[in-house]
């Protein structure tokens, strides 16, 4: 509906009494949002961070979070240099020491910490662990918080680019961050079309308790349906399962008892750790593959899941929006004689260097996704014939596995 003739200069006389321009205003306090923020008041921009949900953490739980991520190790570098990493309680917290891959038709690819010359493959944390950490973080370096504020219309000017939010406030800045997720509404009210590409499946996670000890390794199965079963090390003898299922599966799966589910994800799994039982309910999510025609603007940006979608077989997405969110900071960090946050030889900076390891990852989990999914009985046996003989190639598994490492 359009604006009467009153609401439009109402509006447009808030945007004009904006308090302040700020070098950066942010839009989505995900885990990425909140990393870029940190990461640029600690580098002596000016930051404003907004979300349409409160921005609260939920101190002194002490339930395991359904919601977790693979942390890479590069992800963890760019971490502890904003702060974040050592904050983090290290009770909570899972090194993937190794992973054993199986395909449809038995064959196996086994990668290990060792062989990659690092400590641990990922780190497995709870969201609500590194939220803890990161929205105190970002208050501390001086960002402006603002959570609990509906976004409400988004505007430009040579300079600067308004963000108005429901409450009336309006929130101007040299550069807009569009951090608010796969159906971003900055990247809609900038003009970005973009639609996802729906997989057919909805990702099923829950956290169990497991008879055996994991000793560090996770475990991935690609399954006959097209389906995929990924069981991650939690601290101690616990376990947190991502289960890419074909939608009418999903289903099935999340309307099983606690015990029924437990009985059904160690089945899945061959009974590799013994007896489950379940510690949290499940959750689920859709899975979709996203790709922008251009991931920058005029004086936009976008990062994580509004910049890019993809299957989480390889566990990268949170590692891709890291990654986003740390190479943005370091153009805007090193950005020379040019004040502007906003310039647009800035922003074709981030665009570039974001370009490539994105699309790279975008073809192996799509790639890997659509090839698994293909019933015809010679493509099963070719998928994993190459699956075998990759795990005979330490040359090609290294090549395969540093870039999700870095």
């Amino acid at each position: 509906m359009a604006d009467a003739p009153g609401n439009t200069v109402e509006r447009d006389e808030r945007m004009q009494l904006a308090a302040a321009t700020y070098d950066v205003v942010i839009a989505g306090a995900g885990l990425v949002g909140l990393a870029l923020a940190a990461a640029l008041a600690r580098a002596g921009l000016t930051v404003a961070l907004a979300d349409r949900a409160p921005i609260a953490i939920d101190a002194g739980e002490t339930a395991w979070d359904a919601r977790i991520y693979a942390i890479s190790p590069g992800s963890a570098a760019f971490l502890r240099a904003i702060g974040a990493w050592q904050a983090l309680p290290p009770e909570r917290i899972a090194p993937v020491e190794s992973m054993r891959v199986e395909g449809d038709g038995g064959a196996t690819l086994a990668f290990s910490a060792y062989e990659q010359g690092e400590r641990a493959l990922a780190w497995i944390v709870e969201e609500r662990a590194l939220r803890a950490v990161l929205v105190p973080l970002a208050r501390r370096a001086g960002v402006e918080v603002i959570g609990g504020a509906a976004f409400e219309s988004l505007a430009w000017l040579p300079d600067a680019g308004t963000l108005l939010l429901a409450d009336g406030r309006a929130l101007a800045g040299h550069l807009i961050v569009g951090a608010d997720g796969g159906s971003s509404w900055v990247r809609k009210a900038a003009g970005i079309a973009a639609e996802p590409r729906d997989y057919g499946q909805t990702a099923v996670v829950a956290n169990f308790a497991c008879e055996r000890p994991h000793h560090g390794r996770a475990f991935q199965w690609f399954r006959a349906d097209g389906g995929v079963l990924a069981w991650l090390p939690l601290p101690e003898r616990r376990v947190s399962i991502v289960w890419s299922a074909p939608d009418a599966l999903a289903t099935e799966l999340l309307g099983l008892s606690h015990g029924e589910l437990a009985a059904r994800v160690a089945a899945a799994g061959n009974d590799a750790l013994g007896a489950f039982e379940t510690i949290t309910a499940p959750a689920s999510f859709p899975l979709r593959f996203l790709r922008v025609p251009t991931s920058v603007a005029l004086r936009l940006a976008l990062v994580g899941d509004a910049a890019h979608g993809i299957h989480p077989l390889a566990g990268q997405g949170v590692n891709l929006g890291f990654g986003d969110a740390q190479a943005l900071a370091a153009v805007l960090t090193d950005r020379g004689p040019v004040v502007d946050a906003g310039a647009a030889i800035l922003l074709e900076r981030y665009a570039r260097r974001r370009a490539e390891p994105v699309l790279a990852m975008q073809a192996v989990t799509d790639g890997l996704a659509r090839l698994f999914g293909m019933p015809a009985p010679w493509m099963k046996a070719l998928r994993n014939a190459g699956l075998s003989a990759v795990d005979r190639l330490p040359v090609v598994k290294r090549a395969l596995a540093q870039p999700a490492l870095r």
